[in-house]
């Protein structure tokens, strides 16, 4: 059956998916939607999605959406190479550090995000101070996971690198602009702070398949 993925340049949700399609090796057709347009709130994609969301993927006649729900059928449908480990074990280690991320810093990222992405104060200045507390006690755990291992959960790429690699990215991107010089010198430059975690996104950035899944707008933007 042929894969139809509708989404969107720059969202993190969407580039999990786009990394588990080319980590996967799957032949897919890409429908990139232009937000500027609202194209994922259209008619044709509120049928897919009622909540208007990206990203989306169609699968023959099935439809399923939210990235994390999208992982986890791509592992079941097209078990090879796997994303949620090889055992119960590792399966189980890979979603709590999935939920550890979503329930202790994914807010806060969106909150630096939204911030200065926006150029204008959406979050209190102590809040967003927190904030990058936050991020980066999560960012000092993270790299003493890949002090000792290549990958954040055992030893090949898996659904926790998906979902944490994006929203790195991300806030990359967010902390080179001047509205968050104050904030910045907390993470970059990551090489140095981070060491182990520069290494592990350069193995990502080294993937077969990786530059199809960056995001195209980033290519006329750069920073």
């Amino acid at each position: 059956m042929a894969i139809d993925l509708y989404w969107g340049s720059g969202s993190p949700y969407a580039w999990r998916v786009l990394l588990a399609l080319e980590f996967k090796r799957l032949p897919y057709t890409s429908h990139l939607l232009q937000f500027s347009k609202q194209e994922h709130k259209s008619p044709q994609m509120l049928a897919l999605n009622p909540r208007g969301r990206v990203p989306v993927l169609k699968d023959g006649d099935y439809v399923v959406f939210e990235s994390l729900a999208v992982l986890y059928y791509l592992d079941l449908k097209y078990p090879s190479p796997p994303i949620f480990g090889r055992t119960p074990e590792e399966a189980g280690v890979i979603m709590r550090v999935i939920c550890e991320f979503q329930a202790y810093a994914e807010r806060q990222v969106t909150n630096i995000l939204s911030t200065v992405f926006a150029n204008t104060p959406s979050v209190p200045a102590p809040d967003l101070t927190e904030a990058m507390h936050v991020v980066a006690s999560e960012a000092r755990t993270i790299e003493g996971r890949l002090s000792k291992s290549d990958w954040i959960v055992g030893e090949s790429f898996s659904a926790a690198d998906m979902v944490f690699f994006p929203s790195i990215q991300l806030l990359r991107r967010a902390l080179h602009r001047p509205a968050a010089r104050d904030l910045s010198s907390r993470f970059l430059p990551i090489e140095t702070n981070y060491p182990a975690l520069g290494r592990w996104i350069a193995r990502v950035e080294a993937l077969p398949g990786y530059e199809r899944t960056y995001p195209p707008h980033w290519r006329e933007t750069p920073g």
